[in-house]
């Protein structure tokens, strides 16, 4: 969140750690001003990589810059030490401008073993920074990734800024009079660096020993071990030669519109949007959800805010989840299961039976790589067409794709809308790059969100020929042909549920064709009919020939290469799609303005699947299935060759989006 920058540590502090490392102050120090800088944190899953990359975030946030952010860890609870698989990594991107990605390539790589090393060297542009904790190049950690020779001294690195340092045992003689045991003590080399590099970068420093209190407050000594051990990296970095620059990266001060501000990753967003729909519908909001990566923080936030009306149930199995969540849409909850890819096939028979019920429900899918258990802590966009037609029979459901981690704040609020109006499931789909990733998100007054409040029926809604007054369950408004919601207990409004046919207006069981024809073409008319926003197009000057559709993630990699192919001259457009089903209705005549139509997509071509069938237009694919999200500089190249714009060149990498580190 903004707030006022922290004044650094002490010169008391200074002083007193200079002595515990027995080093004096280095006279002379230069500062060098930067408009952007990307950092990689990387070493072990047990180095607290997360944590340290997440409270250089949050101190990077306080300072008030533009941010985005990319955890990548692996999927094993613990990969064995040492190894490769076992790498996991933080990168951050912030800056004194407007971003969107969290960067291309590290201008620093804090590297805590040869495995880190080894995983992310190749990601680095000449130049670049490394800081190494050279107490774990031992030869057996060498060996065990396949390095013959100590790689920070066979010249192999001569490429590269290499800051050697001892992180494990400078922090273990920092601590010496903390009275923890040797291996204790080691865990807090992450904190160690985290000091560094919060020197290095002017970061604030208040938040983060505040946070390290009330986080160890059970284990105080844990707590003032790690604070000691970060003011001492802190003071490293004050003090010793190696260190000759820190940098400057100024707040972004002209990159927001006015408001409050703080960081928030897209499943948090996601959270709050949910919270805030409940509110503003006047409902009690109702999560059925078994935990599953990337969508189990989702349970984990909700479960803490029973004061908003909030109720959790973790169910045995993906099965019972949304059976949980539909059975209280029902009962007049705002409804919603999460999961992923692998849980949405679990879930398909339910979510069916929620469109013959026609009541409202939220279906989160935080998508992952696949197919089956896949890539559970890697990024993919690879569920569009499972969401769209993953059922038996007809069966449609809006679908409704967030864009950046803050958007899902929105994206929330919006699945809600159509879900309560239109009284049908909705499937919201994120994943693993927006679940995890964040950004500086303006926290929206009440007066702004949506008013999604509903009437449940509360009396007969039909009257016979003779008069006589009764319920029709299934007779439907005229203008969104949503049937009435009726809440169980309300008397005299019993009626039939269940997945077997419906008579149309009473609800009652029809075998008879001609009725299966007409619920069946109402249902998908109702999903046809939705009203969504017409989708806008970036076209400057209006006389581009190429434009670039996206949806969901990989709006920030479009747009940032986007903005080089035009810094480099060339003419492109672009639009990017929250409503996937239904599309907006302006679409068609969009797509026909171009001659070209590019679409790049983490699966192998979905959207442009659909648009081809759909508009009968030659959308072309650019896709990508590594787990990872798309580089702006990848997609530069890849508009440039598709567009036939032939003075393009690799040298787009520098402007305000991706400008050097110098």
């Amino acid at each position: 969140m903004t707030s006022q920058v922290s004044n650094p540590i002490t010169a008391g502090h200074q002083a007193v750690i200079g002595d515990v490392l027995g080093v004096q102050r280095a006279p002379g120090k230069e500062t060098k001003r930067l408009d952007r800088v990307i950092i990689r944190f990387a070493g072990d899953s047990g180095d607290g990589m997360q944590l340290t990359g997440d409270r250089f975030t949050s101190e990077t946030a306080s300072f008030g810059n533009d941010l985005s952010t990319l955890p990548n860890f692996p999927a094993e609870i613990r990969a064995p030490a040492g190894t490769l698989p076992g790498v996991s990594s933080f990168q951050l991107h912030f800056a004194d401008h407007d971003i969107l990605t969290p960067g291309d390539s590290p201008n620093v790589l804090v590297a805590m073993n040869p495995a880190a090393l080894k995983a992310n060297i190749g990601d680095l542009p000449r130049g670049a920074e490394i800081i190494v904790n050279t107490d774990e190049f031992t030869k057996r950690a060498m060996a065990k990734v396949g390095y013959p020779a100590n790689p920070l001294e066979d010249g192999s690195l001569e490429a590269y800024a290499v800051h050697p340092v001892p992180l494990t045992s400078m922090t273990i003689e920092a601590l010496k009079e903390s009275g923890l045991a040797r291996k204790d003590a080691e865990r807090a080399k992450n904190m160690f660096a985290l000091g560094l590099l919060s020197w290095m970068y002017h970061r604030p420093t208040d938040s983060t020993e505040a946070f390290l209190r009330k986080k160890f407050a059970k284990k105080p000594e844990i707590a003032e071990a790690n604070i000691i051990a970060y003011r001492a990296g802190w003071n490293f970095g004050e003090t010793t030669e190696d260190f000759a620059v820190s940098y400057e990266v100024a707040p972004a001060a002209g990159a927001f519109p006015a408001g409050t501000y703080r960081n928030i990753s897209g499943n948090l967003a996601l959270s709050y949007g949910l919270i805030a729909a409940g509110n503003r519908s006047g409902l009690p909001l109702f999560l059925g959800s078994y935990p599953i990566t990337p969508a189990s923080d989702i349970l984990h936030e909700l479960s803490r805010h029973k004061n908003f009306g909030v109720r959790t149930f973790q169910a045995e199995d993906e099965i019972g989840a949304i059976g949980a969540a539909l059975g209280a849409a029902f009962g007049g909850s705002l409804a919603l299961t999460t999961t992923s890819g692998p849980g949405v096939a679990l879930k398909s028979e339910t979510i069916g039976l929620a469109v013959s019920l026609e009541l409202p429900l939220l279906v989160i899918d935080i998508q992952r790589g696949g197919p089956s258990t896949g890539l559970p802590t890697k990024t993919e966009q690879s569920d569009l067409l499972q969401a769209m037609y993953g059922r038996n029979g007809e069966a449609p459901v809006p679908v409704v794709a967030p864009s950046t981690p803050g958007d899902c704040f929105d994206a929330a609020l919006e699945a809600a809308r159509i879900a309560l109006t239109y009284r049908t499931p909705v499937l919201l789909l994120s994943d693993g790059y927006l679940a995890n990733g964040s950004e500086p998100w303006r926290i929206p007054e009440p007066a702004e969100l949506p008013d999604l409040r509903v009437e449940f029926a509360t009396g007969p809604n039909h009257t016979a020929d003779d008069g006589t007054e009764s319920f029709h369950p299934y007779q439907r408004d005229p203008e969104t042909l949503a049937r009435p919601w009726a809440v169980p207990g309300t008397a005299g409004l019993e009626h039939r549920i269940g997945g077997i046919e419906k008579q149309d207006g009473t609800g009652n069981i029809s075998y008879d064709p001609a009725n299966h024809d007409f619920m069946v073409r109402t249902r998908q008319a109702k999903i046809d009919g939705i009203t969504v926003p017409d989708v806008v197009v970036d076209d400057p000057g209006g006389e581009a020939r190429t434009l670039v559709l996206g949806w969901g993630s990989t709006y920030g990699p479009i747009t940032a290469a986007v903005r080089r192919v035009r810094r480099e001259g060339g003419s492109v457009a672009q639009a990017h799609l929250r409503h996937l089903n239904p599309f907006p209705a302006n679409l068609g005549e969009v797509l026909a303005a171009y001659d070209r139509v590019i679409v790049p997509e983490m699966n192998l071509g979905q959207l442009a699947h659909l648009l081809r069938a759909r508009y009968l237009v030659d959308a072309r694919s650019y896709t990508q299935v590594t787990g990872l999200p798309f580089k702006a500089e990848q997609l530069a190249q890849a508009i440039v060759a598709e567009s036939e714009i032939e003075d393009a060149t690799t040298g787009a990498a520098t402007g305000p989006e991706e400008s050097a580190h110098v």
